[in-house]
């Protein structure tokens, strides 16, 4: 393995053609010089100079070494320079994995404040619910997992993960604009026990169907869809309504729509998991931030 500081000095000296002008170009002594360039001919194990007179002639290794130096320092100073980039935020790529509602909501806001301070770091977005989305930043598809547990729910976070919380977000109903019960601020989910339903991914079903079971009866789930718009549509049509996420008012696109919360009010844990030593990466620390700043202004949404 090459030292860079020897390829350095190999270079000078190369170029200046002597031990003691490489040795006054580069302000060391003369000896540091010489054993620099035993040390490299120790790496490489063959000499890399021979002496013809007072001058040195490089040997067949030498000439090779001299042709890849300019190369070797050339890729070097590069991958400093990238490094410098990255460690001071100038550049930097962090890959976010989150689920839609919070893909719709917290990241756009966070991205922007981002963008806004350091337009070099980048972000790609990934789209999954958990618990598979954990699963792809223990396998390092990702950098950064947003995903939310209900109470009750035990969530097995490996030790390598560390669970960075954001915000407790209030479930709400969905119902048509014209709906009786659209008139209250807040709603019983007893009161739609006649309704029928539209029920989203595996693990909101499952924290519906036990709440509804707590309320003493079991929904009639008409529709199932994880897509956010596909249920404002349905709910739009008087086809169902929906238990969804606060997070989800941010982005209502139907008028006739109307979120309600329920009483007595229900919440769930949203999170960002992130393995340990990547929290010493400045662009995903920097991430962290950011989507910790965007959640602190959504608190008890």
């Amino acid at each position: 393995m090459f030292d860079s500081r020897h390829i350095k000095t190999f270079h000078e000296v190369v170029r200046a053609g002597s031990y003691s002008a490489a040795a006054r170009a580069l302000g060391y002594t003369q000896p540091a010089i010489t054993q620099q360039m035993k040390a490299l001919e120790r790496s490489v194990g063959t000499p890399l100079f021979t002496r013809v007179g007072r001058r040195l002639r490089l040997t067949e290794a030498g000439e090779a070494l001299a042709r890849h130096a300019d190369t070797i320092l050339d890729s070097i100073s590069a991958a400093q320079a990238q490094m410098n980039a990255i460690t001071r935020l100038r550049s930097g790529r962090v890959r976010v994995c989150a689920f839609p509602s919070a893909n719709a909501t917290l990241i756009p806001e966070a991205m922007a404040r981002l963008a806004a301070g350091h337009p070099g770091v980048r972000v790609e977005l990934l789209e999954g619910e958990p618990p598979e989305s954990l699963g792809r930043l223990v396998r390092g598809e990702c950098d950064i997992t947003l995903a939310f547990t209900y109470p009750g729910l035990h969530e097995e976070v490996p030790e390598e993960v560390v669970e960075v919380r954001l915000l407790e977000d209030q479930l709400t109903v969905l119902m048509p604009t014209g709906h009786p019960l659209a008139r209250r601020r807040a709603v019983k989910l007893a009161d739609l026990a006649e309704e029928r339903w539209i029920a989203g991914c595996l693990r909101c079903r499952a924290n519906f169907l036990h709440e509804c079971a707590e309320q003493g009866f079991a929904p009639d789930i008409a529709f199932t869809t994880d897509d956010n718009l596909v249920v404002q549509s349905l709910v739009a049509e008087g086809l169902g309504v929906a238990m969804m996420p606060g997070l989800v008012l941010s982005f209502l696109c139907h008028r006739k729509v109307t979120g309600r919360a329920l009483d007595p009010a229900s919440r769930r844990q949203v999170s960002a998991y992130v393995l340990r030593e990547h929290l010493r990466i400045p662009a995903t620390a920097l991430v962290l931030d950011e989507l910790r700043a965007v959640a602190a202004n959504r608190v008890g949404c």
